[in-house]
């Protein structure tokens, strides 16, 4: 995969991107910016949870220029939630290069997006129904629009947005630069790619790897603030020979290896920021069991091979599936019988299946290590290195100082104390971990009209169990004349957050909620 150095992307692009903690590119984003750039139409197919948003919204960013009072860019999402996100997400993008982006949806006052188009964004995100009240209300004109993006198009059209687009596509010159993202590829889509994109490339991203059998895989529910006594927890009772444990962000990594060193774990951590000078160190360390405890981001746990590593711990969930193939595929080498552990949040519990359901392997639910259960795992540890000595009979200069200790003590108190020294008291530091955002996963929420009931494909009413998809609900966004109710707050979908999954989702997290539901502003 690239570095987003080498794409060639503008310097202010460049450090918005930087400054999120993203180095590298995922697949999709690896394939889609430089044809993006290009300005040749494109299609591409990959899952939720890629990257896709940064792969047309970088390039989208990268050519527009900061002097354009027109709308110049069309991005239409199926949902209300999705087209908040992208907004979110573009405006973090353009932070530094001060692009204006605005989410167009329904079931926010019309009254106040108008009020925000007046400050002339470049960048518009809507969901069809709500661009088309505004196109035939003249508060939106698409004549100066150069590029198009169609954002989960499968998804649009299962809901019925066929028309809407096409109503749309027609308002917008036929001479411009269009993208479609769309999870899978029916015919229905090769039909809307024929008629509006003009020579596309197709680029495609489908996981193929799945997580080895000899890894045993499970998950423990905790809350972010739980997290860290979970894991000194877990490393007490399991004991790892070697284990890595996988952190989201730099700054995560930074803080989660000091807490482990002052708790008094053999521990260091590895990211990016890391001079060579400085990885090869702590791999030295590693490799030759200094420390048994690796800390690090999916970027600079890249291509790393240690023989020997019994446990991977997901302290934080991974962007999307592949990263999570790749983080535990450090164990179980060599026909070696490894253990992963995952710390899953509970809003986190719906991203959680999506990975199981992309890896086609089930992660067994294991409860938190009691207190007693991570002292008894210690203890164990301790026991069998004091046996393992006993049988290779390797103390025969200590014979002496044991026999006239024993001739004063009991030799059951004499064992006990020769064990707590051993195995170490735990440092009762406490420690207080930066929280990073839940990983959230795609979720579906059916818009509600002014009467109160749920949108079907048609744009008629419907109860809730009775839709097409057997029982999961698939609401309309929004339709024209529609003053559909209700907040916009809700299940965010995961858009794949970013900009590199796997090897680019060590972001300085900024931790800040995604904005819902009052959307009078234009991204800056």
């Amino acid at each position: 995969m690239k570095t987003f150095a080498e794409f060639g992307l503008e310097p202010k692009v460049l450090q918005a991107i930087t400054e999120l903690g993203f180095e590298e590119s995922t697949p999709i984003q690896d394939k889609a910016i430089p044809i993006a750039m290009e300005g040749k139409d494109l299609i591409g197919q990959a899952q939720t949870g890629t990257g896709k948003t940064a792969a047309f919204g970088i390039p989208l960013i990268n050519k527009i220029p900061t002097s354009e009072e027109r709308i110049v860019a069309l991005i239409m999402t199926p949902t209300r939630e999705l087209a908040i996100q992208v907004a979110d997400e573009i405006g973090k993008l353009t932070r530094y290069k001060g692009l204006r982006s605005l989410p167009i949806y329904g079931g926010q006052e019309i009254g106040r997006q108008i009020r925000a188009l007046k400050k002339k964004p470049q960048i518009i995100i809507g969901t069809p129904g709500r661009l088309l009240d505004h196109i035939n209300r003249k508060t939106i004109r698409l004549e100066d629009v150069q590029t198009v993006i169609l954002d989960e198009a499968d998804e649009m059209l299962d809901m019925g947005f066929m028309e809407d687009i096409q109503s749309i596509l027609k308002q917008v010159p036929e001479e411009r630069h269009t993208m479609l993202f769309s999870a899978t590829m029916p015919l229905n889509i090769q039909k809307l790619a024929q008629q509006f994109l003009k020579n596309p490339e197709h680029v495609s991203v489908i996981p193929k790897q799945v997580t080895a059998p000899s890894i045993e895989q499970a998950y423990i529910e905790v809350h972010e603030r739980q997290k860290f006594e979970a894991l000194s927890r877990l490393l007490d009772m399991e004991s790892p020979e070697l284990a890595i444990i996988f952190g989201r962000t730099k700054r995560r990594v930074d803080e989660l290896s000091e807490a482990l060193q002052k708790r008094g774990y053999s521990a260091d951590g590895l990211h990016g920021d890391l001079s060579q000078n400085q990885r090869d160190s702590v791999m030295r360390k590693f490799r030759d069991g200094s420390i048994d405890v690796l800390v690090a981001t999916d970027v600079a746990a890249r291509g790393l091979d240690v023989s020997g590593v019994t446990h991977v711990v997901n302290f934080d969930l991974p962007q999307d599936p592949e990263s999570y193939v790749h983080r535990i595929g450090r164990t179980g080498r060599a026909g070696k019988e490894g253990t992963a552990w995952s710390f899953v949040t509970p809003r986190e519990i719906d991203h959680l299946h999506f990975i199981e359901k992309i890896t086609r392997q089930r992660m067994n639910r294991k409860p938190l290590p009691s207190i007693a259960e991570a002292i008894e795992g210690k203890q164990r540890v301790t026991a069998e290195r004091v046996l393992e000595i006993v049988q290779n009979d390797e103390f025969s200069e200590y014979k002496a100082i044991a026999i006239q200790l024993l001739e004063q003590y009991d030799s059951v108190h004499l064992l006990a104390a020769a064990i707590k020294l051993l195995t170490g008291e735990k440092k009762n530091v406490d420690v207080e971990l930066t929280p990073e955002e839940p990983l959230r996963a795609k979720k579906r929420r059916p818009d509600i009209r002014s009467n109160g009931r749920p949108f079907n494909r048609s744009g008629g009413s419907s109860s809730y169990g009775g839709s097409r998809s057997g029982g999961g609900y698939r609401g309309r966004d929004d339709r024209r004349g529609s003053s559909a109710g209700g907040s916009s707050r809700g299940g965010y979908e995961n858009r794949g957050g970013g900009y590199g999954s796997k090897r680019s989702s060590e972001g300085r997290s900024d931790n800040r909620r995604p904005k819902s539901g009052s959307e009078d502003y234009v991204n800056n």
